[in-house]
């Protein structure tokens, strides 16, 4: 794409600027690092840009200090960007085994419900569903009716995804995938994870 231009031009009856400000759904997915990181990534952008964000962290302990929170929290409330809402719906780790995590089941389908509100409301201009794709893949979440309302929602919403083991229907449906592949990680050679890397 030599200075951002596509190399198709779809025929799909839609002006070059309709085309451009179609809004997207993104996934990161994959079993490499830095999923979350680049979601993150497109919420400072979309911060700049002056768009109200919702991010909707799943899975991960509702206890567990992520550094982009505090910094988004931050600049939300900063008045200069957008708006920055943060919700937690889980109580455990995404790598814990399933039978471990009844009540994250709940607290994922509740989060669920949440979202669907908030993009029937078109709450935020771009949501950012953490860890999302681990409800999918493991049942908690109907991948079809997720499919079906991100298909149908109303508006400019954009809707980022991460997580490993993004369903396939989820992938289709994507304007946007990339899957993060791991080539090496400190943790391999027995290292834990690390201030300001890992959090």
């Amino acid at each position: 794409m030599p200075k951002g231009q596509p190399s198709v031009v779809p025929d799909d009856g839609l002006t070059t600027r309709q085309r451009r400000n179609r809004p997207l759904v993104v996934v990161h997915t994959g079993a490499g690092k830095g999923k979350s990181t680049a979601a993150f990534g497109l919420a400072l952008r979309a911060w700049n840009q002056g768009w109200p964000i919702g991010v909707f962290q799943f899975v991960k302990s509702a206890k567990w200090k992520v550094g982009e929170e505090h910094a988004l929290r931050v600049l939300g409330a900063s008045g200069e960007g957008g708006t920055v809402d943060w919700h937690k719906m889980g109580e455990g780790w995404s790598w814990v085994q399933r039978d471990a995590q009844t009540d994250n089941e709940d607290k994922a389908r509740e989060g669920w419900e949440q979202v669907k509100r908030d993009l029937a409301a078109e709450t935020y201009r771009l949501y950012v569903l953490d860890e999302f794709a681990y409800p999918m893949h493991w049942g908690w979440v109907d991948t079809d009716e997720v499919v079906e309302v991100l298909r149908t929602r109303p508006g400019t919403q954009h809707v980022v995804i991460t997580g490993r083991n993004a369903p396939g229907k989820l992938v289709d449906l994507a304007d946007l995938v990339t899957d993060m592949s791991k080539v090496k990680h400190p943790m391999d050679a027995g290292q834990k994870g690390q201030r300001g890397i890992e959090w």
